[in-house]
């Protein structure tokens, strides 16, 4: 069995193929997001030079999916990304961002750890367990790719027809969220 505490080590050849040293085979882009979705960490290194390439590939997957329409970065974010880097202010930037990151995962943690606790006064209110289901749909989208975290709450599955129906609303919300955004174009 595998060590998940210490990185995942992916060699990069010379023929730019990236080799998973654990499982003794070739990966993908996508196969690293995977493994980080996942809550694995990863390190990429350069099998010549044993230069670190993590950061280099960490910042192509996300380009590659905010490039298929998964924008998760609106564009004042870039924009403020892009001047950090021509300004003194970057040196505050990664900070911010990792507490930033680390607020929302706590946040959404214990938002959700509430929503599950009874007895909750609203429980007996009139539409409250279908309020319940579309945040945890939309929490879900939201966090999808944060470790550790699923709709059900902090390291807990939803299984079986559970999943199927939050896929269903996931794209319902997904069907709902596009008609705005269209009306809100034309305006």
């Amino acid at each position: 069995m595998a060590d998940t505490e210490k990185p995942l080590l992916i060699k990069r050849y010379a023929s730019r193929r990236l080799y998973n040293t654990e499982t003794s085979d070739y990966v993908t882009l996508e196969d690293i997001a995977g493994f980080i979705r996942k809550g694995r960490e990863v390190q990429i290194v350069d099998l010549k030079s044993g230069d670190d390439l993590t950061r280099q590939y960490l910042l192509q997957i996300v380009a590659e999916h905010e490039s298929k329409g998964e924008n998760v970065l609106p564009i004042s974010v870039l924009t403020d990304l892009v001047r950090s880097y021509t300004t003194n202010v970057h040196s505050v930037v990664p900070q911010f961002l990792a507490a930033s990151f680390e607020m929302l995962r706590e946040g959404q943690s214990k938002m959700m750890e509430n929503m599950n606790t009874f007895p909750n006064p609203m429980a007996a209110m009139p539409g409250f367990q279908a309020m319940r289901k579309q945040q945890e749909v939309f929490m879900k989208s939201m966090m999808g790719g944060v470790p550790g975290w699923s709709a059900s709450g902090p390291e807990q599955d939803a299984g079986g027809a559970d999943a199927a129906a939050g896929a269903d609303d996931l794209a319902q919300i997904k069907k709902q969220l596009a008609e705005l955004q269209k009306k809100l174009s034309k305006l």
